[in-house]
């Protein structure tokens, strides 16, 4: 089912009321008119996302609430779809030219609108040199800047911490320790890892694959092997794939189960009732099990234990904000838009999506439970897992590799349908 929340109906009635009270009627005999003083044309907005959660929403309309009580002559509706859903959406209202002014995009999308030169150059919005030089190499492209990221989320191995206590186990450091206390539970009757069947192998995969290149300094050159065609993507995934062909193999994670297990939704429901010691997700949905799902127990976000000497947490620069080409207001979007990504704005998105912030002085989350994976994105052990430098949608295939793994393909054959697929999309694009 696909969800729709749209909201804005509240702002634009206080903004018309406003409007009304500041001298809308010409019959007033009261009215007060500054000799020379133009009157700005209404300008209205509409901004689309898949942020639809309560307090995605609620902060999202605050932000809203406070620009338009900063520029009255601009009304902003939001409407939002959760879910993989908005995106086909979003792709369908562009391509028919209702696309929104201001819109949200992942990695794979952007590649596709940026090549229909359907997203407008947002160089010179002020806040651009408020953001790390990190996230800069991510945005800042050749030919202009046509998103930016307002949170840095991150994807981590979620850790009952009451269940491991009662089972005398420890957070697991490295991939010998994940193994030991898996193999523990498994003899208990206990499937270890709850998992999805999107994101919570294909991360484990790329952060596996591409962890030495980015330590070593060479995943420029790597993804410009990848661009070239010079390296196959299956093939660069391999390590990675391994990792994630033996957890399944191994009984880590209930395959047939995962394979039907959406993200951030039934991951989270399940996780929650206590019976499993960790769960592979988001750390941006560490609120939800508690606040929407009612878990009782004590847990936490700790880094992917998948390397002999330690762990990673794969990152993306996300909750991407772009403006539309073919505005009408384009000038009154990037107004949004700069607006959005100002400090103080940005926090509070941050704090309400568990995601560290993009900023070169942002604080550090207030949100206790992803302490761990923040202090390991402090120590550098961090991949990115829609690398902007990488012109392939390695997003959308590591999503079907993912679902093949646990459908009983084997990763030789994996590593066969990523390369085709990508041979498709270079074939259509």
């Amino acid at each position: 089912m696909v969800f729709r929340k749209k909201i804005g109906v509240g702002i634009l009635a206080m903004t018309m009321l406003m409007s009304c009270l500041a001298g809308c009627s010409s019959n007033s005999t009261n009215k007060v008119q500054t000799v020379g003083e133009e009157k700005k044309e209404q300008v209205t907005l509409t901004f689309f996302g898949n942020k639809a959660d309560e307090s995605n929403v609620h902060v999202i309309e605050s932000i809203m609430s406070s620009f338009m009580k900063d520029h009255p002559n601009i009304v902003i509706t939001y409407e939002s779809i959760k879910g993989t859903d908005y995106y086909d959406t979003l792709n369908k209202r562009m391509e028919n030219g209702t696309g929104d002014d201001i819109f949200m995009v992942n990695h794979d999308t952007m590649l596709e609108l940026h090549a229909k030169g359907q997203v407008a150059d947002l160089t010179g919005l002020s806040t651009i040199d408020s953001y790390t030089e990190d996230q800069k190499n991510q945005f800042v492209s050749e030919d202009g800047i046509f998103w930016l990221p307002t949170t840095v989320s991150s994807f981590g191995l979620y850790c009952n911490m009451d269940m491991l206590k009662e089972h005398n186990q420890s957070v697991p450091t490295n991939i010998v320790e994940f193994e030991t206390v898996c193999d523990y539970f498994l003899e208990k009757g206990i499937t270890p890892i709850v998992a999805n069947n999107d994101i919570s192998l294909k991360t484990m995969a790329i952060g596996v694959s591409y962890f030495d290149e980015y330590q070593n300094g060479t995943e420029r050159q790597l993804f410009t092997d990848l661009n070239s065609g010079k390296v196959g993507l299956g093939e660069s995934l391999d390590a990675g794939l391994t990792v994630v062909e033996e957890i399944i193999q191994k009984g880590y994670v209930d395959a047939a189960v995962a394979a039907e297990t959406q993200k951030t939704s039934g991951d989270l429901e399940a996780f929650a009732k206590g019976e499993n010691p960790f769960m592979l997700t988001g750390a941006w949905a560490s609120n939800r099990v508690k606040n929407d799902f009612g878990a009782t127990f004590a847990y936490e976000v700790h880094p992917l234990p998948v390397l002999d000497d330690g762990g990673l947490i794969v990152i993306n620069p996300d909750v991407r904000l772009s403006v539309n080409s073919d505005s009408e207001h384009i000038e009154e979007a990037k107004l949004f838009v700069e607006y959005f990504t100002q400090a103080e704005n940005l926090q509070a998105f941050c704090d309400d999506q568990c995601s560290i912030s993009p900023l070169k002085n942002g604080k550090e989350s207030s949100i206790k439970e992803i302490h761990p994976v923040v202090e390991c994105f402090k120590a550098g052990r961090v991949v990115i897992g829609t690398d902007s430098r990488l012109n392939l949608p390695i997003w959308d295939v590591t999503k079907d590799a993912s679902q093949s793994l646990l459908n009983g393909s084997d990763k030789v054959t994996v590593i066969g349908e990523i390369d085709n697929s990508i041979q498709e999309y270079i074939a259509e694009n």
